[in-house]
């Protein structure tokens, strides 16, 4: 069962492409789930899908094939990429956005009986042997011993990814206009003079609390958005050119640099890796942002 709840954080989601089904959880499935540590299964939701802010009373893994998870939790904003998973603790609020075509996969996890804690949202190398395991825990032809071995092998191989991807937002009434209007439309090129003007501040108030907020400056923290952003578009199918347009940078060449300096791998690499999630769990580590 998974429970909806309100976001309170004063923000807008992030843009929603024509055509996006909204939905209010993905539901932990039904029946009696009492003698099942980990109970697992998978979809193929057609239309980019947002999911409202809900939680669940269970652990949640959740992965995608052909596609990107992007979730909303609390003040961060989370990019989960092929070859990774997003592990998130029971009762932790979050929304997500799954782009189109996408295959999405979910493991929730009894909390009682997992072994492993992880202290919070946290993204999981979802190696080729994790994936399969937890394939097979969505069979319902598996006897109780079975069951049992095939849990204990994915708590043993269930490890965080060296580094991860996330984005904090502002949470400060002066500068969440910027965070959201940005949310909306990552595009958008208005710099530092043009919002101080706008909100009736001065630009080094706005540096100053972009940087007590976020740890980054206001143009760092737009180009992390923006690349949060072009994982999608690129997963969804978009070339690197119709990305660099979409985002608002004058020249491919100018978005290639700003992917690389954030991801250390170009936009071009990471477009392979959504066809073969292999190469994205052996390549180039995500970034704390």
């Amino acid at each position: 069962m998974a429970t909806t709840r309100s976001d309170d954080l004063g923000l807008a989601t992030w843009r929603r492409d024509p055509g996006t089904v909204i939905r209010r959880a993905v539901s932990v499935p039904a029946g009696d789930l009492t003698p099942l540590a980990i109970v697992a299964g998978s979809e193929v939701t057609g239309p980019a899908t947002d999911w409202l802010p809900h939680s669940h009373p269970r652990h949640e893994l959740v992965w995608v094939r052909g596609g990107t998870l992007t979730s909303r939790i609390g003040r961060r904003i989370v990019t989960v990429p092929a070859g990774f998973g997003l592990w998130l603790p029971a009762d932790v609020v979050h929304g997500g956005r799954l782009t189109a075509g996408a295959e999405l996969h979910d493991a929730f996890f009894d909390p009682d009986r997992t072994p492993v804690e992880f202290g919070g949202p946290t993204l999981i190398t979802m190696t080729p042997l994790l994936e399969s395991l937890l394939v097979r825990l969505a069979r319902t032809d598996l006897d109780a011993g079975a069951r049992a071995r095939t849990e204990a092998v994915v708590f043993d191989v269930l490890d965080p990814a060296q580094r991860q991807f996330a984005l904090e937002l502002p949470g400060d009434p002066r500068i969440d206009p910027i965070a959201e209007a940005l949310l909306a439309d990552p595009s958008d090129d208005r710099g530092l003079l043009e919002w101080a003007t706008l909100l009736g501040l001065s630009d080094r108030t706005i540096t100053r609390a972009f940087r007590e907020t976020t740890g980054l400056s206001f143009g760092q923290w737009r180009q992390v958005l923006r690349v949060h952003e072009a994982v999608a578009l690129l997963s969804g199918g978009a070339d690197v050119r119709e990305v660099s347009e979409r985002l608002g940078y004058a020249q491919p060449s100018t978005f290639i640099a700003a992917f690389r300096r954030v991801l250390n791998v170009t936009p071009g690499v990471l477009a392979l890796d959504v066809r073969n999630p292999v190469s994205a769990v052996q390549g180039a580590g995500l970034p704390t942002t």
